[in-house]
Protein backbone atom coordinates (compact mmCIF):
# COMPACT_ATOMS: atom_id res chain seq x y z
CA UNK A 1 0.00 0.00 0.00
CA UNK A 2 0.92 3.69 -0.46
CA UNK A 3 2.82 5.19 2.32
CA UNK A 4 0.58 8.45 1.78
CA UNK A 5 -2.79 9.30 1.19
CA UNK A 6 -3.33 11.53 -1.98
CA UNK A 7 -5.16 14.89 -1.69
CA UNK A 8 -8.14 13.97 -3.45
CA UNK A 9 -8.55 11.19 -1.20
CA UNK A 10 -7.74 13.07 1.93
CA UNK A 11 -10.48 15.64 0.24
CA UNK A 12 -13.00 12.59 -0.08
CA UNK A 13 -12.71 11.16 3.39
CA UNK A 14 -13.39 15.23 4.74
CA UNK A 15 -16.01 15.43 2.54
CA UNK A 16 -17.59 12.92 4.03
CA UNK A 17 -17.43 14.15 7.87
CA UNK A 18 -21.10 15.20 7.64
CA UNK A 19 -22.51 12.50 6.52
CA UNK A 20 -20.44 10.04 9.61
CA UNK A 21 -21.82 12.81 11.92
CA UNK A 22 -25.43 11.73 10.57
CA UNK A 23 -25.10 7.92 10.03
CA UNK A 24 -21.90 7.07 11.90
CA UNK A 25 -23.37 4.79 14.20
CA UNK A 26 -25.35 2.98 12.03
CA UNK A 27 -22.73 2.50 9.47
CA UNK A 28 -21.06 0.72 12.65
CA UNK A 29 -23.78 -1.46 14.02
CA UNK A 30 -23.90 -2.86 10.16
CA UNK A 31 -20.24 -3.67 9.70
CA UNK A 32 -20.09 -5.22 13.40
CA UNK A 33 -22.87 -7.36 12.42
CA UNK A 34 -21.82 -7.78 9.23
CA UNK A 35 -18.51 -9.11 11.10
CA UNK A 36 -19.86 -11.29 13.24
CA UNK A 37 -21.37 -13.33 10.97
CA UNK A 38 -18.27 -15.29 10.72
CA UNK A 39 -17.57 -16.75 14.72
CA UNK A 40 -13.87 -16.50 14.37
CA UNK A 41 -14.11 -12.77 13.56
CA UNK A 42 -16.68 -12.76 16.57
CA UNK A 43 -14.78 -14.20 19.31
CA UNK A 44 -11.54 -12.17 19.08
CA UNK A 45 -14.00 -9.32 20.73
CA UNK A 46 -15.94 -8.78 23.89
CA UNK A 47 -18.90 -9.41 23.91
CA UNK A 48 -20.28 -7.27 26.62
CA UNK A 49 -19.30 -4.20 24.56
CA UNK A 50 -21.51 -4.43 21.93
CA UNK A 51 -24.89 -4.38 21.18
CA UNK A 52 -27.83 -1.88 21.20
CA UNK A 53 -26.43 -1.31 24.56
CA UNK A 54 -23.04 -1.95 24.33
CA UNK A 55 -20.81 1.06 24.06
CA UNK A 56 -18.39 -0.44 21.58
CA UNK A 57 -20.43 0.76 18.32
CA UNK A 58 -20.34 4.44 19.93
CA UNK A 59 -16.73 4.12 20.74
CA UNK A 60 -15.80 3.02 17.26
CA UNK A 61 -17.81 5.32 15.55
CA UNK A 62 -16.12 8.25 17.51
CA UNK A 63 -12.89 7.21 16.62
CA UNK A 64 -14.05 6.86 12.82
CA UNK A 65 -15.61 10.39 12.40
CA UNK A 66 -12.04 11.31 14.94
CA UNK A 67 -10.12 9.77 11.45
CA UNK A 68 -11.51 11.20 8.71
CA UNK A 69 -11.78 14.77 10.54
CA UNK A 70 -7.27 14.54 11.23
CA UNK A 71 -6.92 12.46 8.25
CA UNK A 72 -4.52 15.35 7.29
CA UNK A 73 -3.12 15.35 10.83
CA UNK A 74 -2.81 11.63 12.30
CA UNK A 75 -0.09 12.93 14.64
CA UNK A 76 -3.08 14.20 16.36
CA UNK A 77 -4.17 11.00 17.09
CA UNK A 78 -0.96 9.43 18.17
CA UNK A 79 -2.62 8.23 21.68
CA UNK A 80 -5.49 6.75 20.24
CA UNK A 81 -3.38 4.41 17.38
CA UNK A 82 -1.40 3.69 20.70
CA UNK A 83 -4.47 2.64 22.91
CA UNK A 84 -5.99 0.52 19.53
CA UNK A 85 -2.50 -1.24 19.38
CA UNK A 86 -2.48 -2.48 22.73
CA UNK A 87 -6.06 -3.52 22.79
CA UNK A 88 -5.60 -4.98 19.64
CA UNK A 89 -2.32 -7.16 21.21
CA UNK A 90 -4.13 -8.26 23.79
CA UNK A 91 -7.35 -9.71 21.83
CA UNK A 92 -4.46 -11.02 19.93
CA UNK A 93 -5.44 -9.48 16.68
CA UNK A 94 -3.32 -10.80 13.41
CA UNK A 95 -2.67 -9.20 9.87
CA UNK A 96 -5.01 -12.08 8.08
CA UNK A 97 -8.15 -10.74 10.74
CA UNK A 98 -7.82 -6.84 8.99
CA UNK A 99 -9.48 -7.87 5.52
CA UNK A 100 -12.55 -9.05 6.84
CA UNK A 101 -13.03 -5.77 8.62
CA UNK A 102 -12.49 -3.60 5.67
CA UNK A 103 -14.76 -5.84 3.74
CA UNK A 104 -16.77 -5.23 6.32
CA UNK A 105 -16.38 -1.21 6.71
CA UNK A 106 -17.00 -0.41 3.12
CA UNK A 107 -19.51 -2.61 2.78
CA UNK A 108 -21.82 -1.26 5.68
CA UNK A 109 -20.94 2.21 4.05
CA UNK A 110 -22.49 1.14 0.89
CA UNK A 111 -25.44 0.00 2.70
CA UNK A 112 -26.43 2.74 5.11
CA UNK A 113 -25.44 5.83 2.68
CA UNK A 114 -26.93 4.26 -0.42
CA UNK A 115 -26.44 6.09 -3.87
CA UNK A 116 -24.33 8.74 -1.41
CA UNK A 117 -21.69 5.92 -1.34
CA UNK A 118 -20.06 6.57 -4.87
CA UNK A 119 -17.28 4.75 -6.50
CA UNK A 120 -14.61 7.30 -5.81
CA UNK A 121 -16.04 7.62 -1.90
CA UNK A 122 -15.47 3.84 -1.31
CA UNK A 123 -12.28 3.85 -2.92
CA UNK A 124 -11.15 6.79 -0.44
CA UNK A 125 -12.19 5.07 2.77
CA UNK A 126 -10.86 2.31 1.22
CA UNK A 127 -7.48 3.78 0.68
CA UNK A 128 -7.51 4.92 3.95
CA UNK A 129 -9.04 2.06 5.81
CA UNK A 130 -5.87 0.56 4.64
CA UNK A 131 -3.25 3.30 5.11
CA UNK A 132 -4.19 3.04 9.08
CA UNK A 133 -4.58 -1.04 9.28
CA UNK A 134 -1.03 -1.22 7.65
CA UNK A 135 0.16 1.24 10.75
CA UNK A 136 -1.55 -0.72 13.08
CA UNK A 137 -0.61 -3.60 11.81
CA UNK A 138 2.80 -2.40 11.86
CA UNK A 139 3.17 -1.34 15.40
CA UNK A 140 1.15 -4.08 16.26
CA UNK A 141 4.30 -6.63 14.91
CA UNK A 142 6.87 -4.23 16.71
CA UNK A 143 4.66 -4.78 20.41
CA UNK A 144 4.12 -8.88 19.52
CA UNK A 145 8.16 -9.12 19.11
CA UNK A 146 9.14 -7.31 22.01
CA UNK A 147 6.76 -9.58 23.92
CA UNK A 148 7.44 -13.11 22.84
CA UNK A 149 11.71 -11.69 22.89
CA UNK A 150 11.70 -10.35 26.56
CA UNK A 151 12.58 -12.76 29.56
CA UNK A 152 8.99 -14.70 30.49
CA UNK A 153 7.08 -13.83 27.41
CA UNK A 154 5.36 -15.57 24.92
CA UNK A 155 3.33 -14.85 22.44
CA UNK A 156 -1.17 -16.08 21.98
CA UNK A 157 -2.89 -17.74 24.49
CA UNK A 158 -0.68 -19.73 27.60
CA UNK A 159 -2.23 -21.39 30.21
CA UNK A 160 -1.98 -20.44 34.07
CA UNK A 161 -3.06 -21.88 36.79
CA UNK A 162 -4.92 -20.10 40.35
CA UNK A 163 -2.76 -20.83 43.24
CA UNK A 164 -4.44 -18.42 45.27
CA UNK A 165 -7.65 -16.84 45.81
CA UNK A 166 -8.06 -14.18 48.61
CA UNK A 167 -11.32 -11.78 49.12
CA UNK A 168 -10.67 -8.29 49.43
CA UNK A 169 -13.85 -6.89 50.13
CA UNK A 170 -17.45 -7.68 49.68
CA UNK A 171 -17.41 -7.44 45.85
CA UNK A 172 -13.58 -8.04 45.37
CA UNK A 173 -11.43 -11.21 45.34
CA UNK A 174 -7.66 -11.55 44.04
CA UNK A 175 -6.31 -14.09 41.94
CA UNK A 176 -2.88 -15.12 41.98
CA UNK A 177 -1.59 -17.45 38.99
CA UNK A 178 1.19 -19.02 38.02
CA UNK A 179 2.04 -20.36 34.49
CA UNK A 180 1.57 -24.04 33.69
CA UNK A 181 4.86 -24.89 32.24
CA UNK A 182 6.08 -23.62 35.41
CA UNK A 183 8.76 -20.73 33.48
CA UNK A 184 9.32 -17.71 34.29
CA UNK A 185 6.58 -14.44 33.54
CA UNK A 186 6.98 -11.37 31.66
CA UNK A 187 8.20 -8.54 33.69
CA UNK A 188 4.45 -6.28 33.52
CA UNK A 189 4.75 -2.56 33.56
CA UNK A 190 3.12 -1.47 36.66
CA UNK A 191 -0.71 -0.28 35.01
CA UNK A 192 -0.56 -2.71 32.49
CA UNK A 193 -3.33 -5.40 31.93
CA UNK A 194 -3.60 -9.06 30.87
CA UNK A 195 -6.31 -10.17 28.55
CA UNK A 196 -8.34 -13.15 29.63
CA UNK A 197 -9.86 -16.28 26.99
CA UNK A 198 -13.03 -17.85 29.00
CA UNK A 199 -14.41 -20.85 27.95
CA UNK A 200 -17.88 -20.59 30.08
CA UNK A 201 -20.37 -23.62 29.80
CA UNK A 202 -23.46 -22.46 27.34
CA UNK A 203 -21.92 -19.07 26.02
CA UNK A 204 -18.85 -18.55 22.84
CA UNK A 205 -15.87 -17.59 24.05
CA UNK A 206 -15.25 -14.40 26.52
CA UNK A 207 -12.63 -12.28 26.44
CA UNK A 208 -12.30 -9.75 28.99
CA UNK A 209 -9.50 -7.21 30.54
CA UNK A 210 -8.17 -7.27 34.11
CA UNK A 211 -4.92 -4.92 35.37
CA UNK A 212 -2.48 -6.86 37.43
CA UNK A 213 -2.84 -5.68 40.70
CA UNK A 214 0.86 -6.19 42.15
CA UNK A 215 3.87 -5.01 41.00
CA UNK A 216 6.24 -7.39 39.01
CA UNK A 217 7.85 -10.29 40.05
CA UNK A 218 8.40 -12.57 36.96
CA UNK A 219 6.85 -15.53 38.94
CA UNK A 220 3.29 -14.52 38.67
CA UNK A 221 0.43 -12.27 38.11
CA UNK A 222 -2.43 -11.25 40.65
CA UNK A 223 -5.49 -9.55 39.36
CA UNK A 224 -8.62 -8.33 41.56
CA UNK A 225 -11.79 -8.76 39.73
CA UNK A 226 -14.85 -7.25 40.82
CA UNK A 227 -17.96 -9.06 41.14
CA UNK A 228 -20.33 -6.87 38.58
CA UNK A 229 -24.19 -7.46 38.78
CA UNK A 230 -25.02 -9.42 35.36
CA UNK A 231 -20.99 -9.83 34.60
CA UNK A 232 -20.39 -12.71 32.93
CA UNK A 233 -16.66 -13.26 33.41
CA UNK A 234 -16.58 -11.98 36.89
CA UNK A 235 -19.92 -14.15 38.32
CA UNK A 236 -17.94 -16.87 37.03
CA UNK A 237 -14.25 -16.42 38.59
CA UNK A 238 -16.14 -15.47 42.06
CA UNK A 239 -18.50 -18.37 41.34
CA UNK A 240 -16.50 -20.94 40.00
CA UNK A 241 -12.86 -20.51 40.13
CA UNK A 242 -11.14 -22.65 42.72
CA UNK A 243 -7.48 -23.15 43.17
CA UNK A 244 -5.85 -25.01 40.31
CA UNK A 245 -8.23 -23.89 37.81
CA UNK A 246 -6.71 -23.50 34.82
CA UNK A 247 -7.00 -19.95 32.48
CA UNK A 248 -5.56 -18.80 29.55
CA UNK A 249 -3.74 -16.05 29.38
CA UNK A 250 -2.39 -13.34 27.04
CA UNK A 251 0.56 -11.17 27.50
CA UNK A 252 0.40 -8.20 29.80
CA UNK A 253 -0.33 -5.11 27.66
CA UNK A 254 -1.81 -1.64 27.23
CA UNK A 255 -0.56 2.18 27.17
CA UNK A 256 -1.22 3.35 30.78
CA UNK A 257 1.86 2.41 32.83
CA UNK A 258 4.06 3.99 35.55
CA UNK A 259 7.47 5.56 33.71
CA UNK A 260 10.85 3.95 35.13
CA UNK A 261 11.73 7.25 36.34
CA UNK A 262 9.41 10.63 37.54
CA UNK A 263 10.73 13.68 38.98
CA UNK A 264 8.07 15.31 40.39
CA UNK A 265 5.41 14.31 43.21
CA UNK A 266 2.98 11.53 42.35
CA UNK A 267 -0.62 11.14 42.91
CA UNK A 268 -2.82 8.20 42.53
CA UNK A 269 -6.29 8.62 42.09
CA UNK A 270 -8.55 5.85 42.09
CA UNK A 271 -12.35 5.23 42.51
CA UNK A 272 -14.21 1.37 43.40
CA UNK A 273 -12.29 -1.47 41.48
CA UNK A 274 -10.06 1.11 39.48
CA UNK A 275 -7.60 0.52 42.84
CA UNK A 276 -6.14 -2.52 40.75
CA UNK A 277 -3.40 -0.47 38.85
CA UNK A 278 -2.96 1.87 41.19
CA UNK A 279 -1.81 -0.75 44.03
CA UNK A 280 0.60 -2.31 41.09
CA UNK A 281 2.27 1.12 41.05
CA UNK A 282 2.17 1.79 44.60
CA UNK A 283 4.49 -1.80 45.28
CA UNK A 284 6.31 -0.76 42.53
CA UNK A 285 7.02 2.93 43.96
CA UNK A 286 7.74 1.13 47.49
CA UNK A 287 9.93 -1.17 45.57
CA UNK A 288 11.98 1.83 44.64
CA UNK A 289 12.54 3.56 47.37
CA UNK A 290 11.54 6.70 45.75
CA UNK A 291 11.99 10.17 47.85
CA UNK A 292 9.48 12.40 46.20
CA UNK A 293 5.93 12.85 47.12
CA UNK A 294 3.31 10.09 46.27
CA UNK A 295 -0.19 10.74 47.22
CA UNK A 296 -3.12 7.67 47.23
CA UNK A 297 -6.19 8.73 47.00
CA UNK A 298 -8.94 6.27 47.12
CA UNK A 299 -12.36 6.53 47.11
CA UNK A 300 -15.35 3.59 47.74
CA UNK A 301 -18.61 3.10 49.21
CA UNK A 302 -18.25 1.93 52.41
CA UNK A 303 -15.55 -0.21 54.60
CA UNK A 304 -17.21 -3.36 53.01
CA UNK A 305 -16.29 -2.56 49.64
CA UNK A 306 -12.81 -1.09 50.24
CA UNK A 307 -10.21 -3.81 49.07
CA UNK A 308 -6.42 -4.23 50.38
CA UNK A 309 -7.07 -1.43 52.78
CA UNK A 310 -4.45 -2.56 54.99
CA UNK A 311 -2.31 -3.93 52.48
CA UNK A 312 -2.02 -0.08 51.18
CA UNK A 313 -1.68 1.36 54.86
CA UNK A 314 1.65 -0.68 54.97
CA UNK A 315 3.37 0.69 52.30
CA UNK A 316 2.61 3.77 53.29
CA UNK A 317 3.67 3.20 56.68
CA UNK A 318 6.68 2.03 55.75
CA UNK A 319 8.21 4.96 52.75
CA UNK A 320 7.67 8.70 54.79
CA UNK A 321 7.05 10.04 51.14
CA UNK A 322 3.88 8.13 50.80
CA UNK A 323 0.17 9.28 52.01
CA UNK A 324 -2.70 7.85 51.67
CA UNK A 325 -6.50 9.57 51.89
CA UNK A 326 -8.94 6.86 51.82
CA UNK A 327 -12.98 8.29 50.58
CA UNK A 328 -15.88 6.66 52.13
CA UNK A 329 -19.23 7.78 49.78
CA UNK A 330 -21.61 6.38 52.89
CA UNK A 331 -19.87 5.70 55.79
CA UNK A 332 -21.83 2.81 58.24
CA UNK A 333 -22.23 4.49 61.24
CA UNK A 334 -20.09 2.85 63.07
CA UNK A 335 -16.87 3.54 61.07
CA UNK A 336 -14.57 6.15 62.87
CA UNK A 337 -12.57 8.62 60.86
CA UNK A 338 -9.29 8.24 60.62
CA UNK A 339 -9.21 4.49 61.47
CA UNK A 340 -11.25 3.00 58.85
CA UNK A 341 -11.50 6.07 56.42
CA UNK A 342 -10.09 9.89 56.11
CA UNK A 343 -12.79 11.82 54.72
CA UNK A 344 -16.44 11.20 54.32
CA UNK A 345 -18.59 11.63 51.24
CA UNK A 346 -16.79 11.43 47.25
CA UNK A 347 -13.51 12.96 46.24
CA UNK A 348 -14.60 16.77 44.91
CA UNK A 349 -12.96 18.88 42.39
CA UNK A 350 -12.22 21.30 44.69
CA UNK A 351 -10.89 18.87 47.46
CA UNK A 352 -8.35 17.58 44.71
CA UNK A 353 -7.19 20.74 43.49
CA UNK A 354 -6.13 22.19 46.97
CA UNK A 355 -4.92 19.00 48.46
CA UNK A 356 -2.44 17.99 45.63
CA UNK A 357 0.41 19.64 43.63
CA UNK A 358 -1.59 20.65 40.12
CA UNK A 359 0.90 22.71 39.52
CA UNK A 360 4.23 20.03 39.31
CA UNK A 361 2.65 16.41 40.13
CA UNK A 362 1.90 13.82 37.32
CA UNK A 363 -1.54 12.01 38.11
CA UNK A 364 -2.07 8.44 37.30
CA UNK A 365 -6.30 8.08 37.36
CA UNK A 366 -8.69 4.77 37.00
CA UNK A 367 -12.13 4.65 37.70
CA UNK A 368 -15.11 4.29 36.78
CA UNK A 369 -16.08 6.77 33.43
CA UNK A 370 -18.06 9.41 35.23
CA UNK A 371 -15.37 9.27 38.26
CA UNK A 372 -12.68 9.24 35.21
CA UNK A 373 -14.50 12.39 33.51
CA UNK A 374 -14.67 14.19 36.38
CA UNK A 375 -11.04 14.04 37.48
CA UNK A 376 -9.32 14.64 33.93
CA UNK A 377 -11.74 17.60 33.29
CA UNK A 378 -10.74 19.04 36.46
CA UNK A 379 -7.33 19.24 36.34
CA UNK A 380 -7.38 20.14 32.82
CA UNK A 381 -9.31 22.92 33.21
CA UNK A 382 -7.00 23.93 35.91
CA UNK A 383 -4.18 24.34 33.76
CA UNK A 384 -2.43 20.94 34.27
CA UNK A 385 -0.41 19.84 30.86
CA UNK A 386 -1.79 17.08 29.33
CA UNK A 387 1.28 14.61 29.64
CA UNK A 388 0.97 15.13 33.26
CA UNK A 389 -2.56 13.32 33.01
CA UNK A 390 -2.07 9.31 32.78
CA UNK A 391 -5.70 7.61 33.10
CA UNK A 392 -7.20 4.22 32.16
CA UNK A 393 -10.66 3.13 32.28
CA UNK A 394 -12.75 -0.33 32.16
CA UNK A 395 -14.43 -0.33 28.67
CA UNK A 396 -13.51 0.24 24.82
CA UNK A 397 -10.34 1.79 24.04
CA UNK A 398 -11.47 4.96 22.50
CA UNK A 399 -14.21 5.87 24.49
CA UNK A 400 -13.06 9.01 25.97
CA UNK A 401 -10.38 9.85 23.31
CA UNK A 402 -13.29 9.88 20.65
CA UNK A 403 -15.07 12.35 22.81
Amino acid sequence: MSKTLSDETIALVKATVPALEAHGLDIVREMYARMFENPDIRDLFNQSHHGDSGSQPRALTGAILAYASNIENLAALAPAVERIVQKHVGLQILPEHYPHVGEALLGAIKTVLGDAATPEILDAWGQAYWFLADILIARESMVYHEQQAADGGWNGWRDFSIEEIVTESSVIKSFVMRPVDGNSVLRHKPGQYLTFWFEIPGHPPVKRNYSISTAANGETYRISVKHEPQGLASGWLHDNAKVGTVLKVAPPAGEFFLPDHIDGPVVLLSGGVGLTPMVAMLETLAERSVEQPVQYIHGTHDRDTHAMRDHVRSLAASHPSFLVVDFHQTPFPDEVVGKDYDQAGIITDDWLLANTSAEKADYFICGPRPFLRAAVSALSLAGVPSQRIHYEFFGPADELLAA
